[in-house]
């Protein structure tokens, strides 16, 4: 299972995922038809904390609170430990998920096309780029990052690099530590 892990240290704030993100969710390859068709919505939004800008995007939490409590099943995964997807045809445009969201990663637009429920608004949220991994190409965030701040990576090398992380840091406190 892969995630996208972002490296605020590393970010200059560029918005490239931002673009690359919204262009691929677009219907088209070409820019000025996704911003003319006003198609292009992002899914990842870089925020600025305590000097540093910070790509969020829906971390796929595994108990997916949104998941939980969509009344429509608009919100929905294939299997444990995959992308939470969203079904436009089903949304209610309820906003429940909004609420829930501990990322606040997930907002309401317009609809694109008319589903089952005809014109309004649905959610839309990060699917890890769903149509290019079954390319095999990465998320059209992770692949527009100028400078790498952002990577996709298996969970289990997330979780390796922060425990030798900790391992260092606590290493580096000990010897600072008087005797």
């Amino acid at each position: 299972m892969k995630r996208i892990v972002a490296d605020p240290r590393r970010c200059l704030a560029c918005r490239a995922c931002e673009l690359a993100c919204a262009i691929a969710h677009s219907g088209t390859d070409d820019l000025v038809e996704a911003i003319l068709n006003q198609d292009a919505k992002p899914r990842i939004y870089v925020e600025s904390a305590e000097g540093l800008a910070v790509p969020l995007q829906c971390r796929h939490c595994e108990d997916a609170p949104c998941v939980r409590v969509c009344p429509s099943g608009a919100l929905w995964r294939s299997a444990p430990g995959t992308a939470v997807l969203v079904s436009e045809e089903k949304c209610i445009g309820c906003g429940f998920c909004v609420q829930v969201c501990p990322f606040g990663v997930i907002r309401v637009a317009r609809r694109v096309a008319a589903g089952l429920l005809g014109d309004g608004q649905t959610v839309i949220k990060c699917d890890l780029c769903a149509k290019r991994l079954a390319e095999g190409l990465e998320p059209a965030c992770v692949a527009s990052c100028p400078v790498g701040a952002l990577s996709f990576e298996e969970v289990d090398t997330i979780a390796r690099r922060a425990r030798a992380q900790t391992a260092a840091a606590s290493l580096a406190d000990g010897r600072k530590a008087p005797q």
